[in-house]
Parts: structure tokens; sequence; C-alpha cells
């Protein structure tokens, strides 16, 4: 398990070229499949992507104790965020438009995660780590490499930010290190239930000769500590959309009924800004009097003053004339 995932060992050089060659090519294939918006490429993206191997590392040396291997560990994973997120910043120089949560899906799917997002990541963290110590079920790792999305949310993270976008580029941020974090956490509990720390050194003995010993309960609260923190925006990012979601779905029947009796169509119903949103119609000889959808929108527990109303004239011409 340890020749798995740490970087040390006679083939050292060999693992970190490995490393380095399949991030940067995963890199360029995520971000060529965001700016493309497809799902497809980035999928084959997830597949490629190394990133398992550092987190994973950074894992195993916090339960067994390794400083250097955990410092090794660290360094890649860091490194390595960096510099998919500086390749996806460069791909999106090369897009002839910008790529934003309003114009692009793959960002939009990273835009905004939730407590759904972590509560995924730590399944599949779990059945990677499980992986990593049964044998017999590891070909269950090209499927936790697609669940877990490491990669594209950090090619996102330039994408976004060269587009200007930086919400979705702070959002595509803390979805990679909700993973990263839900993947440590998941990690450390499986191996102590499979008492993989008995593999390193037991109770207070001494690490082995040339292994400095990290303070693995200092370790470990750092990392429950890592989860919580990273709950807490996920929590409130989960709140606000689900309330924003649900506001928008109560104007938008107070609007269709309105406009039912009114001899209008609803063309959209938009969220703004800062709770406002607007209402976008069309129909109608002139301006629509808008009382009765204030009055619907009062029943319906909305503030009217956070709704407003855009009429667009239509015209009806035959194309033969």
């Amino acid at each position: 398990m340890r020749e798995s995932v740490f970087l040390d060992g006679p083939k050292r050089r060999r693992k970190i070229q490995r490393f380095w060659i399949l991030l940067s090519l995963s890199s360029v294939i995520a971000a060529a499949g965001v700016v493309g918006d497809s799902t497809a490429t980035v999928i084959g993206a997830m597949i490629v992507a190394p990133m398992m191997l550092p987190i994973q590392g950074t894992m195993l040396a916090t339960v067994l104790g390794d400083r250097r291997n955990l410092t090794l560990s660290l360094l890649m994973m860091i490194g390595g965020a960096a510099a998919a997120i500086a390749i996806g910043y460069g791909v999106g120089l090369l897009a002839a438009t910008p790529i934003t949560e309003q114009t692009n899906s793959q960002v939009a799917a990273r835009a905004t995660p939730g407590l759904i997002d972590l509560l995924a990541a730590l399944a599949t963290g779990a059945v990677g780590s499980i992986a990593l110590v049964r044998k017999d079920i590891s070909d269950t790792l090209p499927g936790v490499a697609i669940a877990i999305s490491l990669v594209p949310p950090l090619v996102v993270v330039g994408i976004a930010a060269e587009s200007g976008d930086f919400g979705s580029s702070i959002g595509s941020l803390l979805l990679f290190i909700a993973n990263v974090a839900a993947i440590l956490g998941t990690g450390v509990v499986i191996m102590a239930i499979y008492r993989v720390q008995r593999w390193g050194r037991i109770g207070h003995e001494p690490p082995p000769p040339g292994v400095k010993a990290v303070n693995r309960k200092r370790s470990n609260i750092a990392i429950a500590g890592m989860l919580v923190l990273v709950a807490l925006p996920l929590s409130l990012s989960t709140w606000v959309t689900t309330t924003l979601n649900t506001q928008q779905s109560t104007i938008t029947q107070a609007a269709e009924a309105w406009a039912l009796t009114s001899d209008l169509d609803v063309i959209s119903v938009d969220y703004v800004s800062a709770l406002s949103y607007l209402v976008r119609i069309t129909g109608g000889d002139e301006a629509p009097d808008v009382a009765d959808l204030t009055d619907r929108l009062t029943s319906a527990g909305v503030d009217p003053s956070t709704v407003e109303v855009e009429w667009i004239p239509s015209v009806r011409v035959n194309a033969g004339d």
C-alpha cells in the first residue's frame, strides 16, 4: 500500500515523472472539455488525472505518522493543483468568448457546490480508501476517479478567473477543497477501521530508523477541522440556493397565473441580484396592469418590491405579405 501512494523508494523519480505527465495532459483535456462544453471529454480527463495519488499519500502518511512522506505528498498535491489552475487559465486565453457560469454548463455545474457535493465526496472517498486497502475491489478506482472530480474543478478555477467570473472560480476551488477534505477524512476513518496504523508503528513505539514521526492526533484534528470549515460555506451555499430556487418557483407560479387571466405569456423569470427577480412577459396591446400580480405575490408571501416586470410588445405579421 505504501508503494501505491508514496513517492519514495527506488522508483521515486519515475513516479514523479508519471504524475506530472498525466497531470499536465489531464488538465489540458479537462480544460478543452470545459471550453468546448463537452461532458464526455471532461469525464475522460477525470479518468486520466493522477490527483488521487498525493491526496491518498497525505492521508496514509498521516495515519502512519510518516512526516517525510506527508511533506512530499502535500507539496505534490499543492503543486499539482496550482499547475492545473495555471493550465486552465492558459487554455481560457485561447477561448474566443468568455467562459462563465451563464454561458457554459461545465462551469455552472461546479460554480455553486453544496452539502450534497460533500456527501458524494465522502462516500466516494470511502470507496477509494477501501480499494487502497483491499486489492480485490481495486477495479472500482476508475469509478472513484469519475465521481470525485479533482482536476476539472481546478481548471474551471483558472478558466473562470480568466473570463472574469471570480464567483465561479471561488466556488470551483471550494469544490476541490471539499473533495480533498472528504478523501482525507474518510480515509483516516477507513484506515482506523482496518487497523492500518498497526502496520506502521504501534502505540508509543519509536518510528523506524530514518523516519520522522508526525503527531497523528494533531493531524487528525486538523483534517476534522478542515471538514468542518468546508462544510460551513457549503451549508450556506445550499441554503442560499434552496431559498432562491423556492422563491423563483413561487414567483413563476404567481406570474403564470396572472398572465393566464391577462392574455399574456411569461417568457422567463430570472434571478437578478440581492433577492431581486425579473419577470419577462409578452402579449397584449399595451403595458399590462400589475396590480393583480402584486396581490398574488403578496398572498404567496413574496415582497412585490423584489420583483420587476419587463413587458415586451409583440407583433405578428404574415411572411407572405
